[in-house]
């Protein structure tokens, strides 16, 4: 009898590989990816395997170091959240084009509803951009079944695979039915190397022979075990029909509390079945399509269907626009009741985020305000971290926040656009992540901006994990051109303010590239060790 596991979807997808036969995972934490990485991480087979695992400096470089592992024979696992997936476009894209030699798969995990994001940005378009196979999983199950059937396909195909999943798929725990644990690759580099380089005249070949793939691609896509028809009879007329897309298949199913017999299309492997969509619009008069996220798939059925057939979802309005799907709103558009057993109590107040009590970031904010308060010009962009919620009373400490790394190269703009004093305020991982190159140009440009860099020895936000630039932020800043004299660290305690903001003042009034780095480590990381200890004591 198969093991039984209760996993959460990103523990599935973790355990799947790991029984896959990855040799290595590359990853840069983000909600809702980090559970992946840290569950390899921390497996048994996986420590007696001695499998790679990095937390690498931003995504674009664990795609990069996934890539080589595959073009030396191994499976290889790259995770991100899906704004990872911008900063590893170049080389996701372009890996299309090389092809793979051992499996590669790049799994993208989306945020509907921006529950700790900056956007809803669908990572299906990727795929499609990039003219690769997309999987999408359910449940947890599919979640762990996917994984070894995404590195089959992607070394029968020769090309890497992007798994795609959402936020309620990754935080939630189902029963998961554990098979059979595969070996991993032998080394085995290939021996056809030329087309690893793209050089335009390979290159181009290499693009047409993707071309060619994508008749494959469909046929492979239509005999997918995750993709079929249920309830439909090609003889039979029907009101309506639907398209499931992954998790919202799993809502679907959960509001059909009567067992309706309407016709229901389940896609979790793209591209599209065009000729299951074609059998099923033409015995239904519209089709609806569920699927969380974008209007990825209704656009293209919208596209493949006469202009004069129906075809509802996002962009109609019978699904919210924005936001996650949920078994309500699709029991809703769908005409079915919707029970709702539980209501939110009138006596929960709304807590919305802050900073910990004892958190350094607080201190550097205290200063920085003060000092701020001096000069009515005064503009401070923030960046991406447990930090930005120094925008948040009580602080309101911070202009703008966009992007990994764009504190510095706004306030540069805005310096070169007359604005002083211009401050940026990033974070030790996000500084690694994209802030260095943004403090070359300034620093090649003799742009008149303050950096602050608040290092917390860790990346907080996430959850703690190993941050790539500890112990080495004042060697880069050097190294880089900043000036010795205008490098400084101070430890951000309130007994230490009246030097921390003599400091900020200084650096603003010095006409060039200053940067102060408060210092202190994360109270919740430095608990944890001191917990541990006492453990370890007992």
């Amino acid at each position: 009898m198969a093991e039984k596991r209760l996993l959460l979807g990103d523990e599935a997808i973790a355990l799947g590989a790991i029984h896959a036969g990855i040799s290595g995972v590359y990853a840069y934490p983000g909600t809702p990816s980090t559970e992946i990485t840290e569950f390899i991480q921390n497996n048994k087979l996986a420590q007696e395997r001695n499998l790679h695992s990095t937390w690498c400096t931003n995504e674009k470089t664990a795609m990069e170091a996934a890539l080589g592992m595959s073009y030396a024979g191994k499976r290889a696992l790259v995770c991100m959240k899906h704004v990872g997936m911008n900063v590893a476009a170049d080389a996701f894209v372009n890996s299309a084009i090389t092809g793979v030699n051992g499996g590669l798969v790049v799994l993208a995990a989306d945020d509907p509803s921006m529950h700790s994001s900056q956007n809803e940005q669908d990572s299906r378009f990727y795929g499609k951009f990039a003219m690769l196979p997309i999987l999408e999983p359910s449940n947890q199950q599919e979640a762990y079944d996917m994984m070894h059937d995404a590195y089959t396909l992607s070394e029968e195909l020769k090309l890497p695979v992007l798994m795609r999943v959402v936020t309620r798929l990754a935080h939630s725990r189902a029963g998961v039915k554990v098979g059979e644990v595969g070996e991993e690759n032998q080394l085995n580099p290939d021996s056809e190397r030329t087309h690893w380089v793209l050089l335009p005249a390979i290159a181009r070949n290499q693009y047409a022979a993707l071309i060619k793939k994508q008749e494959q691609l469909e046929k492979v896509s239509r005999k997918s075990p995750y993709n079929g028809l249920e309830n439909f009879n090609p003889d039979s007329s029907y009101e309506f029909g639907i398209i499931a897309c992954g998790i919202g298949y799993n809502y679907v199913k959960e509001c059909d509390t009567d067992d309706s017999p309407v016709p229901v299309l389940k896609v979790s492997q793209y591209p599209l079945p065009a000729e299951e969509i074609q059998k099923m619009a033409d015995c239904c008069k519209y089709i609806l399509v569920v699927e969380d996220g974008q209007p990825f798939v209704e656009e293209q059925v919208k596209a493949l269907l006469s202009s004069d057939y129906t075809v509802k979802g996002r962009l109609t309005g019978d699904l919210p626009r924005t936001g996650e799907l949920t078994p309500d709103n699709v029991g809703n558009a769908i005409g079915w009741a919707t029970k709702s057993p539980f209501v939110t109590p009138q006596v929960v107040m709304p807590r919305p985020p802050a900073l910990c009590q004892g958190c350094g970031h607080r201190d550097v904010y205290d200063a920085l305000n003060k000092v701020a308060a001096e000069y009515p010009g005064a503009r401070i962009f923030g960046d991406i971290g447990c930090y930005t919620l120094g925008a948040l009373p009580p602080f309101r400490a911070i202009d703008s926040c966009v992007d990994m790394g764009a504190s510095i190269t706004m306030a540069k703009g805005a310096a070169d656009a007359g604005v002083f004093p211009a401050i940026s305020v990033i974070g030790d991982s996000t500084f690694t992540h994209s802030g260095m190159t943004g403090l070359l140009d300034a620093v090649n440009d003799k742009a008149n901006i303050t950096i602050i860099i608040s290092d917390n020895l860790t990346t907080a936000m996430t959850g703690g994990q190993d941050s790539a630039g500890t112990n080495k932020f004042e060697a880069i800043c050097l190294g880089l051109g900043v000036e010795p004299e205008h490098v400084r660290v101070v430890v951000p305690l309130p007994k230490n303010m009246e030097e921390i903001t003599r400091i900020i003042r200084e650096e603003i009034e010095y006409k060039g590239v200053s940067v102060i780095i408060p210092r202190r480590e994360c109270v919740q990381t430095l608990n944890r060790k001191l917990r541990q200890k006492r453990v370890e004591k007992a």
